[in-house]
């Protein structure tokens, strides 16, 4: 997938200005995708010269027009396009897989530290998902029913929230085979010291 496919989505589910966009991709976007704000500017400028985005120049009190990019009849054609084309399953880079892998070179317990970031941080974005969910889609202020949009919105988000349990549980396994490893050193460490220190016959 493409950036500007991800653009055309948002801006067919709510038309916008190109920073309104780029906090989306902060927000409920980065479940799936992720762009820098200067991505974001940068391709939005291209589609719109290419007549994939219709651009209507609001006024603001008080400060310059802003833009807002909405999905311009090629834009919908080159979505529905890319809908209807088939794409490969991803095959997932884990960096820190290969240096969980490495560690057999190493000391497995130099990676705690490491392992233990990538779970808080795996945590946090599964606590942000959560309370998403409960804004937008199962707690009392979402709409009820929800239409074929939010359908589809919360089962994306679904998604991430599985992965992210998923993660944290992996991470979890991780930890307690280092701490595992780190004590069978530890223990190894001591009985070859206690066998060096025992007095000759």
């Amino acid at each position: 997938m493409a950036l500007e496919h991800a653009i055309l989505v948002s801006l067919l589910e709510k038309p916008g200005s190109g920073y309104e966009l780029a906090r989306r991709f902060e927000r409920s976007i980065g479940y799936f995708w992720t762009a820098t704000h200067q991505q974001i500017y940068r391709v939005l400028k291209r589609m719109e010269s290419e007549g994939v985005l219709a651009v209507l120049e609001v006024p603001q009190q008080g400060r310059p027009d802003k833009k807002e990019y909405s999905v311009a009849a090629p834009g919908r054609a080159v979505l529905s396009q890319w809908l209807h084309e088939p794409i490969e399953p991803e095959s997932i880079r884990h960096e820190l897989a290969v240096k969980i892998r490495g560690a057999a070179f190493d000391d497995p317990a130099a990676l705690v530290d490491e392992v233990r970031r990538h779970h808080q941080a795996h945590s946090d974005r599964l606590a942000r998902y959560l309370a998403g969910e409960l804004r937008d889609f199962t707690g009392p202020d979402a709409p009820s029913p929800l239409d074929t949009g939010q359908e589809l919105q919360h089962v994306v988000l679904r998604g991430g929230i599985a992965y992210e349990r998923m993660t944290i549980a992996w991470l979890d396994d991780v930890l307690a085979t280092l701490r595992g490893l780190a004590a069978r050193a530890g223990s190894t460490a001591a009985s070859r010291d206690g066998a060096s220190s025992e007095p000759s016959a």
